[in-house]
């Protein structure tokens, strides 16, 4: 069969490249070896009938605030996406049981920001202020191919309008690791403490450069505008871009993989399912797949391409991950106050020195003593998930080894995953129980996944990476994933990539995919 473009991988991205090149006219096939699409983003009953858990990813502020969610928020709508708003968006609790936590009422916010330090209320006010005009400038680079004539004006209009010294902060805070910049700017360490813990979603410990802008955008975007989740699931976004796809004439192949991107000469000229099928692809083949599987086995070896297969093979991973989803008869019962039942997210990561530590034991191949928890509430916001009076519970367990040596606990003897995850769940639950006691007691249901079930789940999750690479500052920006390429474009003619490997990374946002779409549909 022959088709204008052939997607491999029906993730987020690829169905808004999909999407958008449907709407332009173009034939497109989304091939996706799962049986059902989404990549990263899917929800199902994985514990009990009637509770419905995010499997991955649970926030979907990024993907309401994106670009390809303006131009076809009509057509989504339209096939069911539904969004539900959390005012009370993210927290962290500390090892006092008292907790500092972000909501849309600045009053709330600074309220209790106040009754730590005034002086950080003010420059928490200060801060939030300057984000009113920096948003659109730092969002507008974030939205642009990297680099591109867009992003060159952006940067342009930036300087027109905020002048010289402010492209000079900005880039600072580029630079800066998350301590260096939240020093800078505030006194309370729980106040620094809850904002660096968003530095740990895209691989940056306190001390790393490169990690400040994450934990800032994170907080004023909560302050500013709330968080978001899916109506029923985080699936609802999926579902929605299936629909739109295929009501513009968009042909989905669920269940069988691509076997190989056929090439001829050096150009890309379409895939060789699993099946045998043959689709031809007149004018390009997008790849929504991390690029070692792409270069490591979908494309044909080539001694011509040899520098550049190294520097793919040599693209590092971020942690692992690890998603334990409970089932609970009730919302846990925090000890630092019954308000925390109310947040979308509760980070439970108390205090620098314990995100440094979790870090380097990561690193060494050590299970951690105590991981990064990032414990979701979702059924607080939307009760549709679970059965009436009852609750799910998403526990995102960061910063974890893909392979280990040993327990820095000395108390897991298991040496794989398979072996090491429900003991190491447990002490997942033992932490969570610290801050709320009882929690054992609620608990209706369990499912594990492990860094390697993860990867199991979707393969672009290497290592249960699930920022698909990285994000310091040697694989962002010009070097996603490979310097010379992060315009999505690869070294066979015709064959293109995009996902959380490519610009601008990880996130439910839709961008390289839309960026993409719409650099091939001119």
């Amino acid at each position: 069969m022959s088709y204008d473009a052939v997607v491999v991988g029906a993730g987020h991205n690829g169905l808004a490249a999909a999407v958008h090149l449907a709407a332009k006219g173009w034939k497109v096939a989304v091939v996706e070896g799962n049986a059902e699409p989404g990549g990263a983003v899917k929800t199902r009953e994985v514990t009990l009938p009637g509770f419905r858990h995010d499997l991955c990813a649970m926030n979907l502020s990024m993907f309401a605030g994106s670009a390809f969610f303006s131009q076809y928020k009509d057509d989504l709508i339209a096939q069911g996406l539904g969004f539900v708003p959390a005012a009370d968006c993210f927290a962290s609790v500390f090892r006092d049981n008292t907790y500092l936590g972000v909501s849309t009422d600045l009053e709330k916010t600074t309220g209790a920001i106040a009754d730590i330090s005034r002086e950080d209320a003010a420059a928490w006010r200060a801060m939030l202020s300057e984000f009113g005009s920096d948003a659109p400038h730092i969002f507008g680079l974030l939205g642009s191919p990297m680099p591109s004539a867009a992003a060159a004006k952006v940067v342009w209009r930036a300087w027109r309008q905020k002048g010289t010294g402010w492209l000079y902060d900005t880039a600072r805070m580029l630079f800066a690791s998350p301590r260096d910049f939240l020093d800078a700017r505030f006194r309370s360490a729980k106040l620094k403490t809850m904002m660096a813990a968003w530095g740990l979603h895209l691989d940056f410990a306190p001390d790393i450069a490169g990690g400040a802008l994450f934990p800032y955008l994170e907080s004023m975007a909560n302050q500013a505008f709330g968080m978001v989740i899916g109506k029923g699931g985080a699936d609802t976004i999926v579902k929605a871009m299936v629909g739109a796809f295929e009501a513009k004439g968009g042909e989905l192949i669920l269940g069988t993989s691509v076997e190989k991107i056929i090439t001829s000469g050096k150009k890309a000229t379409g895939v060789v399912l699993t099946d045998g099928r043959r689709l031809e692809a007149r004018r390009a083949v997008i790849a929504n797949v991390h690029p070692k599987l792409l270069f490591g086995g979908l494309v044909a070896a080539d001694a011509k391409r040899e520098q550049f297969d190294r520097k793919v093979a040599g693209f590092r991973a971020g942690p692992g991950t690890m998603m334990v989803h409970l089932a609970l008869s009730a919302l846990p019962d925090w000890a630092a106050g019954a308000d925390l039942k109310k947040f979308a997210y509760v980070h439970i990561a108390p205090d620098m020195e314990m995100m440094s530590k979790v870090y380097a034991e990561a690193a060494a191949g050590l299970l951690p003593v105590e991981p990064a928890l990032v414990v979701g509430q979702p059924t607080a916001i939307d009760p549709s998930r679970a059965p009436s009076g009852q609750h799910v519970l998403w526990v995102q367990v960061r910063v974890l080894p893909a392979e280990f040596t040993g327990d820095a606990a000395g108390q897991i003897a298991g040496k794989s995953w398979d072996e090491a995850k429900e003991a190491y769940a447990e002490r997942v639950i033992d932490i969570i129980e610290r801050y709320a006691p009882g929690l054992r007691g609620k608990i209706l249901g369990r499912s594990v996944f492990s860094p390697v079930d993860l990867e199991r789940e979707n393969p672009n999750l290497i290592g249960g990476d699930n920022l698909s690479g990285s994000h310091h500052l040697d694989q962002n920006f010009l070097f996603r994933p490979v310097a010379g390429y992060s315009r999505y474009r690869t070294p066979v003619d015709s064959l293109y990539m995009c996902g959380a490997s490519t610009w601008p990374g990880a996130g439910t946002g839709a961008g390289s995919g839309f960026m993409l779409a719409k650099m091939l549909a001119r």
